[in-house]
């Protein structure tokens, strides 16, 4: 990230003016229609080689024949010989996986050399690196798949945002990383949902119980001069600034529920609850926080979220409406109540699926973009760890516009990282 591009900070000034000035001047990219014959190779570029974006490489490669993974980037090398070794062991794509070794980009700055070679590029980074990553690709003109969350602080969701207008105006493809939205039997209830066959929504209860995703290491197992940087982004998910929290960076999908069910209009405000029980040995995000949000009219969405070893564990959702009950849970997807259903069409593979709807319609000249509910969902994620945070009641207004920006500038590993505290509700500021 040391290069004359302006600063994440220094961007989100920038923008705003543009915003102002109701306009943005940007460069041409790639033209509609430029692969509807379907014989063009896709050249497919991935930033952030660890398990799920080894896992969306994949599935690119499975959603088109003539797709070509030909770059890779990741800070770290091992990262990138990993996931080459795993994506070869793939049969049907790993003849595909045409990666030289001029073309495997080691570092902070490694984004941009992907982004320069591909007409595809998949970002999946740590989430904190994410609107500088994104601004880049739109800015070259490239198709774009971004895993969840978009961002870590509502500076970068707005960062997001601006980046939007751009990608809409060179109609290029945005694929949001929420998977669920691909998923066949969620979609026919969130439409039977919609369609009125619960009545009027009045409440929605999700949760994400589950183990630590990515344990923190104990402090003596740091090697011997190694940078707060490094460490911290060696263990990003443990650190809000680079992955949001486990509510923004894991349970996001649960408060992407919430949003789906409320028809992606935001809610009005949230309160929250949250803590860390366990030691983490140096990260600083809660391991359980249990948030409340109001929507206009007065109906309620609640995400559980917990990640500690040894507890109840689950993933599902509760939807009740006037006249029936919404589920998501061990027993399928069902409604029951007024007029009962349950869903036993065919399965899919969501992520697949995701892929697959994404590689044809850029074929199509007609690139879907999922980006103005990808911004809400994860600001809405951001607003309910705000609330846990701070212990105070944040409303949409004031988490659109919040100032405080968690991502440090960063020019390269040496760039001095102080490590983060706990945030403490009730001490802790909303800015």
């Amino acid at each position: 990230m040391s290069d004359p591009t302006p600063s994440r900070r220094d961007f989100l000034k920038t923008s705003a003016v543009a915003a102002v000035a109701g306009s943005v001047v940007v460069p041409s990219g790639i033209a509609a229609g430029a692969f509807a014959s379907g014989n063009e190779i896709l050249k497919v570029g991935l930033v952030g080689c660890g398990g799920r974006g080894t896992g969306a490489a994949r599935e690119a490669l499975g959603a088109d024949p003539q797709a070509r993974l030909i770059a890779m980037g990741d800070a770290f090398a091992e990262q990138i010989d990993g996931s080459i070794k795993g994506l070869h062991q793939i049969p049907g794509i790993g003849n595909r996986v045409a990666v030289a070794d001029d073309h495997k980009f080691v570092g902070l700055d490694a984004y941009k050399k992907v982004v320069d070679m591909c007409d595809v590029v998949l970002l999946a980074t740590p989430p904190g690196f994410r609107p500088t990553h994104f601004r880049y690709a739109v800015e070259a003109g490239k198709h774009i798949f971004t895993e969840k969350p978009m961002a870590t602080d509502a500076p970068g969701t707005r960062s997001i945002a601006e980046s939007l207008k751009i990608a809409k105006e060179k109609k290029l493809g945005v694929l949001a990383g929420f998977c669920w939205r691909y998923d066949y039997a969620k979609r026919e209830l969130f439409q039977r949902i919609h369609d009125g066959q619960i009545g009027e929504v009045l409440s929605a209860h999700g949760t994400y119980l589950t183990g630590p995703v990515k344990p923190m290491p104990q402090a003596d197992k740091r090697p011997a001069g190694m940078s707060n940087l490094e460490w911290m982004v060696r263990n990003w998910y443990n650190f809000t600034w680079l992955s949001g929290d486990g509510l923004v960076e894991q349970a996001i999908h649960t408060v992407d529920w919430l949003a789906w069910v409320f028809k992606d209009v935001p809610p009005e405000s949230v309160v929250a609850v949250g803590g860390r029980q366990i030691p983490a040995y140096g990260g600083n995000i809660y391991d359980h926080i249990e948030v409340n949000y109001e929507w206009a009219g007065g109906a309620r969405g609640y995400v559980a979220q917990r990640q500690i070893p040894n507890c109840f564990n689950e993933n599902g959702l509760y939807v009740l409406g006037s006249k029936g009950i919404g589920r998501i849970g061990p027993r399928g997807v069902t409604i029951e109540g007024a007029n009962p259903w349950k869903y036993e069409g065919p399965k899919n593979n969501m992520y697949q699926t995701e892929h697959d709807e994404f590689f044809k319609s850029i074929r199509q000249g007609k690139p879907l973009n999922d980006g103005d509910r990808m911004v809400s969902s994860t600001l809405m994620g951001i607003m309910g760890r705000q609330a846990g945070y701070t212990g105070q009641k944040v409303t949409w207004e004031m988490i659109a516009n919040s100032k405080e920006s968690i991502v440090p500038e960063i020019t390269d590993w040496n760039t001095p990282v102080e490590i983060p505290t706990y945030a403490m509700p009730g001490i802790t500021q909303f800015v």
